[in-house]
């Protein structure tokens, strides 16, 4: 039977003992050992029991608690936890985010903690998604919003980078409904076969594309560094971000030793592993001139503002692509394709050319075949070098780079 005002003046607290009185639909009033009274409503959402306190009688009276309950009750209706709502809150965290409130919650609690470089969903958040949808009520965005976004990048001839936006508004909103503040997630509504599809790359530059490519930059005005910065990434086929995170104190020119540390190499957190690149006599010169331009910097390629950090990530990829080449596009992680081409054209062993890429092998193969191939690594590097500077001396003009030493014994 529903509660009366009377009924419950009439409950007295039970010393050692707490017991509540129903007043029907979940609404209960609780009693404490020292008289405290407190309205609760009490649901089921999804198969799990849940309650909330609503407040306290009288100052909560029987009819705002009931009103009170309705209300809560309408949430649950619409898939809504009431009790997530209130912890939320008292955690002093918003229940109804915009979605660049929402988005720096994503990334603080799901993505800095889990990738080992969060730069990249930084940058769509802040360049992508805040300025056109920022503002906006997460709960109120639809999947025409999100389409809309998407689809301007795609029809921009950017299919790649807007399937990459979608997945990260996607991955926004699945964080959104596990927390229920969201009953459903407009991202994964654009389907991706609209977008387009990523294709796998297989470009390589051929040799005369090589000799190319070396004379162009050099001819350049980009930075100088930039301009050693791209030869190094040809003769070593280690990754940029390799080469922009690199310090001096993991170059040595004594044993002819790059170490890359555990941090800068691409892999999921807990799984990574340092590299070893064995510098040929022409890296070793390159790393000279750049350590002579990098002044007091601790690293390799210190940016143009401040020698405390490195060049920004993508100010290769700007250089690179301000020039004018006679021949079919290519990006910079091309040219480890390249190398690994050619170098296994010419003989040289998988085994070896996978872990001077830094590949690592999986399954069984990976756990047992844990070698370094050092010494053929060296040779191969430096023979890969020498293959490039007979590229180069070929050409027409001259391609003036450097005073670089060429050992020709490799």
């Amino acid at each position: 039977m529903p509660l009366t005002d009377a009924q419950i003046k009439a409950l007295k607290p039970i010393p050692g003992k707490r017991y509540s009185r129903a007043d029907g639909a979940g609404l209960l009033l609780d009693i404490t050992p020292g008289g405290v009274r407190s309205w609760v409503f009490r649901y089921r959402l999804s198969g799990k029991r849940e309650k909330v306190v609503i407040g306290h009688y009288p100052e909560v009276s029987l009819k705002e608690a009931r009103a009170e309950r309705d209300r809560q009750a309408a949430k649950v209706r619409a898939g809504v936890s009431p009790f997530r709502e209130q912890k939320l809150k008292r955690a002093g965290l918003s229940t109804d985010p915009t979605l660049s409130e929402f988005g720096d919650r994503y990334y603080k609690e799901q993505v800095e903690k889990n990738l080992k470089d969060p730069k990249q969903v930084r940058r769509y958040l802040d360049s992508e998604i805040y300025p056109k949808l920022g503002g906006r009520k997460l709960k109120e965005i639809t999947a025409l919003d999100i389409q809309a976004l998407v689809y301007r990048k795609r029809d921009h001839g950017r299919a790649a980078a807007a399937m990459r936006l979608r997945m990260v508004l996607k991955q926004v909103f699945d964080y959104g409904i596990e927390l229920q503040l969201v009953p459903m997630n407009p991202a994964a509504m654009v389907a991706p076969r609209y977008i387009g599809k990523a294709t796998r790359r297989n470009r390589n530059l051929s040799p005369e594309e090589i000799r190319e490519y070396i004379q162009v930059v050099y001819a350049s005005n980009m930075r100088r560094q930039f301009k050693l910065a791209l030869h190094i990434l040809l003769l070593t086929l280690v990754r940029k971000s390799m080469l922009l995170g690199a310090r001096w104190r993991d170059v040595n020119y004594d044993s002819g030793e790059w170490n890359i540390p555990k941090e800068n190499m691409k892999a999921r957190k807990g799984e990574e592993r340092e590299h070893v690149v064995y510098m040929s006599t022409q890296v070793q010169d390159l790393f000279r001139e750049l350590q002579e331009l990098a002044s007091e910097s601790e690293y390799v390629l210190p940016g143009r503002n401040t020698i405390a950090r490195p060049f920004a990530k993508n100010a290769l990829n700007k250089a690179l692509e301000g020039l004018s080449f006679n021949m079919q596009h290519f990006t910079i992680h091309d040219l480890r394709r390249t190398a690994s081409t050619q170098l296994r054209e010419h003989g040289w062993s998988e085994d070896v050319v996978e872990k001077a890429l830094s590949h690592e092998k999986g399954g069984v193969a990976g756990i047992y075949n844990r070698a370094e191939y050092a010494g053929e690594r060296k040779r191969m590097l430096q023979w890969w070098a020498n293959y490039v500077d007979r590229t180069l001396r070929q050409s027409e003009p001259k391609v003036v780079i450097g005073n670089f030493r060429n050992s020709e014994s490799a």
